[in-house]
């Protein structure tokens, strides 16, 4: 199967909201850069009394977007992905104004715990003081003002990463697990490649019409682009083991001729992923190492 067809065309129209169908407004923060594309997408869903999916960064310009989509209308409920700081922390800031109830698959946590020596490189990106007023359930439901969301955990990208459906429109907003723009960074120790891999297979085993990302435009043939996502990953895990079979011993060996074609500034993010394989492939039996897998010479100290 081919890579998948990227979508970076997206016009994040700043400053305003904007209508993606009928109850779902998108607002994009202007948080843009080389890890969050034309920046972070906050969603506003429902008529009369809202929920709000990922409020976003603390941003002043982007805050008051965001209470202006509001416009005056009560929220019921706050809907948030993940931990880091683009997606999270607004939602203490408009609980305060609006009373609305947090919901999350919980706080911030790794996916495994640190090795010796190994520092967490994405640490200061993590919201850590986030707390979520409900804890919720693969597979709860809650139920508003003509919205009825589903919580889908879907971890990988984070260990506390989920993904929500709307069922009345049959849409998902599936936030930094698939992404039209991009493939999503696995970054070890808050993510994992075996649970990406196996959120990929959850999502596939669902129905919904159309994804709604927390970066960039819409996925809207969900079935097709998951499956395509899949097969990527595959692919370099691939390309990780025949480096290793060339002789390749260190990431950024592997990061140089993997990614070669890709843009510098994201080699530091290619390197979290191939480390991400390797532990899943270590895991899997499929290669050995002396230690645990590290990207000694980037971002583990020593």
């Amino acid at each position: 199967m081919e890579d998948p067809e990227f979508d970076r065309s997206f016009n994040a129209a700043h400053g305003r909201a904007v209508p993606v169908e009928d109850g779902i407004l998108r607002v994009t923060a202007p948080n843009s850069g080389p890890l969050t594309f034309t920046g972070t997408n906050s969603y506003v869903v429902g008529r009369d009394t809202l929920a709000v999916i990922d409020p976003g960064p603390d941003d002043e310009s982007h805050w008051q977007t965001l209470i202006s989509a509001i416009d005056g209308r009560p929220v019921s409920h706050i809907f948030v992905s993940h931990t880091h700081k683009d997606h999270s922390p607004l939602a203490r800031r408009l609980k305060a104004e609006t009373g609305a109830t947090i919901v999350a698959e919980g706080p911030h946590r790794a996916a495994r715990p640190l090795h010796d020596g190994e520092i967490n490189p994405l640490a200061e990106s993590s919201d850590m003081d986030f707390v979520p007023d409900i804890t919720a359930e693969d597979g709860a439901v809650v139920s508003g003002d003509g919205w009825e969301i589903e919580v889908v955990h879907t971890p990988g990208h984070t260990a506390n990463h989920a993904a929500f459906a709307e069922r009345r429109r049959n849409v998902l907003f599936s936030a930094d697990h698939v992404m039209a723009w991009a493939t999503t960074i696995i970054a070890p120790p808050d993510g994992a490649m075996s649970d990406f891999m196996a959120s990929l297979d959850r999502l596939l085993a669902r129905d919904e019409r159309i994804y709604y990302p927390g970066h960039g435009g819409p996925v809207t043939a969900p079935r097709k682009f998951t499956r395509a996502l899949k097969a990527h990953r595959r692919m370099r895990e691939s390309a990780i083991l025949s480096r290793i079979e060339k002789g390749d011993r260190t990431i950024p060996e592997m990061v140089a001729v993997i990614y070669r074609d890709t843009d510098k500034r994201l080699h530091g993010a290619a390197a979290l992923s191939v480390l991400a394989h390797l532990e899943d492939l270590v895991e899997r039996g499929a290669v050995v190492t002396d230690g645990p897998p590290a990207l000694k010479g980037i971002y583990e100290r020593g």
